[in-house]
């Protein structure tokens, strides 16, 4: 089967975050004074196949922990969608 994954990867709450601090900034300076806590990441689709969903996760999460995440410093989460083929 055809998958599609879409991966979201962040820094960790402990880490600072300081292109997310300058985008803050950037927001105020517009007038969005109520705007806090911006924290800027990572998104990353693709498209793979899997025998089953379960596989489909299992693939995405090594991934993720192997190569689009640094596990020290980054977090990150996943939706797995099954790909629909579109008939024409």
């Amino acid at each position: 089967m055809k998958y599609h994954a879409k991966v979201i990867v962040t820094l960790r709450k402990s880490i600072l975050d300081p292109q997310g601090k300058a985008v803050e900034h950037g927001i105020h300076s517009l007038g969005f004074t109520s705007v806090e806590n911006v924290r800027v990441g990572k998104f990353i689709e693709f498209d793979f196949e899997a025998r089953t969903y379960e596989d489909a996760k299992q693939l995405c999460t090594e991934v993720s922990d192997k190569l689009l995440a640094n596990p020290v410093m980054e977090d990150f989460t996943f939706v797995v969608e099954e790909k629909r083929e579109r008939s024409q």
